[in-house]
C-alpha cells in the first residue's frame, strides 16, 4: 500500500506546482485527518458549527509543518474532490492564523486542471469575497467547540513557496534522522 504522506513526492515542479492529497472535499462537514502511522484517513469529527469547508482541504506530501503534520493546503476548485485523490495545485498565496495558541499556515492554491480557477496566479487575483469566505470559515468552524481561531491575514505567492520549500527540507531532515509516522 502506498502511504500518501511518505511515498508520494511533493511534485517535480514544487514549489511552483505541487502534488496535493485531499482529505476533505469542498462542501464537506466531516473533518478527516491523515492517520500518520497507517496512511489511512480517520474521521476526526463532524464539524460542530453550521459551516462547510470552502475548498478542497488536504496536505502536500513529503512536507513537515511546524506543528509536526504535513503542510496544509486549500485547493480552490469548482468541484468537491474525493478524499485521498492526488491532484496538482498551483500555490497562489498563504493564510496565516493562530489556532490553539500556535501559528498555523495554510497554503492557498488553485487546481491546475480546473479551467475556472487555474487562471489565478496570485492571492490578489481572487475576488475579495472568496478571501472573506476562507477567513470566515476558519474563524467560525471551532466556535461551538469553544476554541478560538485568529486569522492573521494572507501572504503572497513567494511566501507560500518559501514555506513549502522549508517544509520539504524539514521533512527530508526528519526522515533522515529518524523513522516518523
Amino acid at each position: 500500500m502506498t502511504h500518501p504522506w511518505h511515498d508520494v513526492p511533493p511534485g517535480d515542479d514544487a514549489p511552483a506546482l505541487v502534488n496535493s492529497v485531499v482529505e476533505i472535499p469542498r462542501g464537506g462537514t466531516v473533518k478527516y485527518e491523515l492517520e500518520k502511522s497507517s496512511g489511512l484517513l480517520k474521521m476526526d469529527r463532524v464539524l460542530y458549527s453550521a459551516v462547510h469547508f470552502p475548498a478542497n482541504y488536504g496536505f502536500i506530501p513529503q512536507t513537515l509543518a511546524m506543528d509536526g503534520d504535513p503542510l496544509d493546503i486549500l485547493v480552490l476548485c469548482q468541484e468537491p474532490v474525493v478524499p485521498l485523490t492526488l491532484l496538482q495545485a498551483r500555490p497562489i498565496g498563504m493564510m496565516t492564523m493562530i489556532d490553539a495558541g500556535e501559528a498555523d499556515h495554510k497554503v492557498i492554491a488553485v487546481a491546475a486542471s480546473d479551467p475556472e480557477y487555474n487562471r489565478y496566479q496570485s492571492i490578489d487575483d481572487l475576488p475579495p469575497h472568496r478571501l472573506q469566505i476562507l477567513s470566515r470559515f476558519f474563524r467560525d468552524y471551532k466556535l461551538l467547540e469553544e476554541q478560538e481561531v485568529d486569522v492573521q491575514g494572507y501572504q503572497a505567492t513567494d511566501v507560500a513557496q518559501q514555506r513549502i520549500e522549508q517544509a520539504v527540507k524539514r521533512y527530508q531532515d526528519m526522515r533522515h534522522q529518524q523513522d516518523f509516522g
